[in-house]
């Protein structure tokens, strides 16, 4: 790694942390510390599953038990089980936590506003586009891919709400039981694999590979959710899959979809893959394409 880019990080972590008052135990000038305040404003209105928290937070369980404890003591929160299932318990803001939430949203505007009110308005939009950036790269470096069993929930889940997209999308709807079945064990190792994509342990993005002894492999189920859209998890779910595809010894990698999937249109042809005629029967289908892989990465 740079040594010169990792002290810019840590340069830019200095100048951030002190300036939106982490080092301080009063964080926006309220009594408690950022970490306990970002716990208050992450539970919301609504409440959040106490798992949920800790994994959207990056806390380990002693920790976020912890934070939650000294809030739970102050007044401001409670954690209650699940009435569905005990092992699930979920954390609640109280009256007097959704009013102190409400004055750590007044604060935090008043802080934000604080950054902006010393630049010219070329300098500000300058740096409110900057920080967008930072965001999305920062977002980006924490999707993690996952090879997991095609019977996997998350797999499962992923399954589930890229149907129910391409249902939402189509003209004529889409029913999976009249497209091209893809059964487990034909994308379970050795046959191909599975792949998820999760943000802050979220599943957010699928696919699969299909493969075939000395012909094309087949890539399937490629889908990202509509909130990690713009963060390269498509591309970087392909790559994979490609790469998994030349291990295999593939020639080529080839799939095909729907022309209302606009956007996953636009990564294939972007990565490199030219339209050919169909190669199966797929009733969903509108584009076939397909891809070469280069024989030194099969090797």
């Amino acid at each position: 790694m740079n040594r010169e880019a990792v002290a810019s990080v840590r340069s830019f972590n200095r100048a951030v942390t002190q300036r939106v008052g982490a080092l301080n135990d009063r964080f926006l000038a309220t009594d408690r510390p950022l970490a306990e305040a970002r716990l208050l404003w992450e539970i919301g209105r609504e409440g959040a599953e106490v798992r949920a928290l800790r994994a959207r937070l990056d806390l380990d369980s002693g920790h976020a038990s912890r934070l939650l404890r000294a809030l739970e003591r102050d007044g401001l929160v409670r954690v209650v089980a699940s009435d569905a299932d005990g092992r699930v318990r979920t954390a609640e803001l109280t009256a007097a936590g959704v009013a102190e939430r409400e004055l750590l949203d007044r604060r935090s505007d008043e802080l934000a506003a604080s950054f902006l009110e010393p630049l010219e308005p070329a300098k500000r939009d300058e740096l409110v586009a900057a920080m967008r950036q930072v965001e999305r790269l920062l977002t980006t470096a924490l999707v993690e891919v996952r090879q997991v069993d095609p019977a996997h929930p998350d797999a499962r889940a992923c399954l589930r709400r890229y149907f129910a997209e391409l249902d939402r999308r189509s003209e004529s709807g889409f029913d999976p039981a009249g497209s091209i079945p893809v059964e487990p064990d034909e994308v379970r190792p050795p046959a191909g694999l599975v792949l998820i994509a999760y943000l802050r342990e979220e599943p957010v993005g699928c696919g699969a590979v299909k493969h075939h002894d000395g012909a094309p492999s087949e890539i399937k189920r490629m889908w990202v959710a509509e909130t990690a859209r713009g963060l390269g998890v498509g591309r970087r779910l392909l790559g994979e899959l490609e790469s998994a595809a030349a291990s295999s010894g593939a020639p080529a990698a080839r799939l095909e979809t729907n022309r209302v999937l606009t956007e996953a249109i636009g990564l294939y042809r972007s990565a490199g893959y030219v339209e050919v005629a169909p190669f199966n029967d797929e009733p969903f289908g509108d584009h076939w394409f397909q891809k070469p892989l280069r024989a030194a990465t099969r090797a």
